[in-house]
């Protein structure tokens, strides 16, 4: 005959392999496993209190995905991944350092969990957007009316078009440009979005500080190839190549090695290469600006 203590951790067992191995108290107490019950499993160490009212079950390793659904079950009814910690289950950031962000309709009554950042957002009341599957992308949802919350791989979540409004203004430029991409990439449009020109974050960068303020540069070709290389910006009646880097999409040796053989092979063709990088588009976009323009200014003299 089944013991009755197996039949509850069988119980509990399933709920948290459904919710990335963590279950909440109020789900623990609903299956017959009161406060006593909890506290006695969390003796043996087959619950792990994660934060108050929420265990890991059997192991305090949890995934990533483990460590977002048990803030988001800590912060009550209603409650959503958000913010930057949204980007990253949307897989538009990699993971960040710093507290799990979460969103709720009311913060009333909610203490403190260490750990999580909590966002009072009254809108999130309305119904969540419907998700056909565990890895679901969705392609609407945002403000004035639009649905804001939805699920992904079963944890309740911002929608991306809000997530990326979460973000503008919390996360440094970049990485709110890298996520925009990254969610354009999947085929989500996102408003006030142009459709995309350019294969890098950098590269849009660059594009917005050439045309900023009425400057009167010519545009360039973009992504183009030249020989048997293919360079970021071109303007070919000029001769002049601009490249714009940053060491997550050039480190490695070979990448180094490859950027100089290029610039040197269009230096003997009687090009122009100007390289910038992320620090110098970001911080200095003044200066970079006006070289490209004394480049284009110093060719059209010579022609």
């Amino acid at each position: 005959m089944e013991d009755k203590s197996d039949t509850l951790d069988a119980e509990v067992a399933s709920i948290a392999a459904r919710q990335h191995g963590v279950i909440t108290l109020r789900q623990l107490e609903a299956v017959g496993l009161g406060r006593r019950g909890a506290s006695k499993r969390v003796k043996r160490g087959r619950l792990h209190r994660i934060h108050r009212g929420v265990y890991a079950v059997g192991h305090r390793g949890l995934s990533l995905h483990g460590r977002f659904m048990a803030a988001v079950l800590a912060c009550g009814e209603g409650a959503v991944l958000s913010h930057g910690s949204a980007a990253v289950l949307w897989e538009l950031l990699r993971p960040l350092d710093g507290p799990i962000h979460v969103s709720a309709p009311t913060t009333n009554g909610l203490k403190p969990h260490r750990g999580i950042h909590l966002h009072r957002c009254p809108s999130l009341s309305a119904p969540a957007e419907p998700s056909s599957s565990p890895t679901f992308t969705q392609q609407g949802g945002g403000r004035g009316g639009r649905l804001l919350r939805t699920r992904r791989h079963n944890i309740p979540t911002t929608t991306i078009q809000r997530t990326i409004d979460d973000i503008e203004g919390c996360l440094p430029p970049y990485l709110v440009r890298r996520a925009r991409r990254q969610a354009e990439h999947k085929g989500v449009h996102l408003l006030g979005t142009a459709p995309m020109r350019t294969r890098s974050d950098l590269e849009d960068l660059f594009l917005a500080l050439i045309n900023r303020d009425g400057r009167r540069l010519p545009p360039p070709e973009v992504n183009v190839e030249l020989g048997r290389w293919e360079v970021d910006f071109l303007w070919r009646p000029q001769k002049l190549v601009v490249e714009v880097d940053s060491f997550l999409y050039h480190r490695g040796s070979a990448a180094f090695h490859a950027d100089h053989a290029r610039d040197l092979d269009l230096r003997q063709r009687a090009f122009t290469v100007l390289r910038f990088d992320e620090r110098q588009l970001e911080e200095e976009p003044e200066l970079v600006a006006a070289d490209v323009a004394a480049a284009l200014q110093s060719a059209a003299a010579r022609v």
